[in-house]
């Protein structure tokens, strides 16, 4: 149990049976009344967000998840595959559970699988990866005064916005978690 107080982005806990990470908080005292707590709540296993007040003392249950480390292996009609990096035995993980994370999964990508009640609530994808760009237009020759950006394509078939000088072919290095260019790898 952990007081209502306490929260802070990045703990998780557990309403209802049911996980969530702690996204956003704001302690509030007001000038009659007791101090209380707003919260946002993103549920693990989908992403859905919920506002959620406690008062100041109240307790809520954490939750502790398990991170098992998988490496992927392949997507079919409706399931991705990994493999346990300590059994090598191969886990089908519902392709629902991978939402915009699925955008960057590349095959032999280590990821870390959340695992809460021997059921699978998501996955966890390295905070950058490197992916080659397969389609983007050509950079227009003195049109990098306004430091613009154009969409590419990447091998994994995410979208991202990246510079103007950017070609296809390049292997860049993207922010998984904000879907950002970092920069070229050479």
């Amino acid at each position: 149990m952990i007081l209502a107080g306490d929260l802070r982005p990045g703990i998780k806990v557990e309403m209802d049976g049911v996980p969530f990470v702690v996204t956003n908080f704001q302690w509030v005292k007001p000038g009659k009344g007791g101090a209380f707590v707003r919260t946002k709540l993103k549920r693990v296993a989908t992403g859905q967000v919920v506002e959620r007040t406690f008062r100041a003392g109240e307790r809520v249950d954490d939750v502790r998840l398990e991170r098992r480390s998988m490496q992927y292996l392949y997507t079919d009609d409706h399931h991705a595959y990994f493999m346990d990096l300590d059994t090598y035995e191969q886990h089908p993980i519902d392709e629902s559970l991978l939402t915009e994370q699925k955008a960057f999964l590349k095959e032999n990508t280590v990821c870390d699988v959340l695992v809460h009640g021997g059921g699978v609530l998501g996955i966890e994808l390295p905070n950058f990866i490197e992916a080659r760009i397969v389609e983007t237009d050509p950079g227009v020759r003195g049109d990098t005064a306004s430091g613009g950006t154009k969409p590419a394509t990447l091998e994994t078939g995410a979208v991202v916005q990246v510079p103007l000088f950017v070609n296809k072919g390049e292997v860049i290095r993207v922010d998984t978690r904000t879907s950002a260019y970092l920069e070229r790898v050479s």
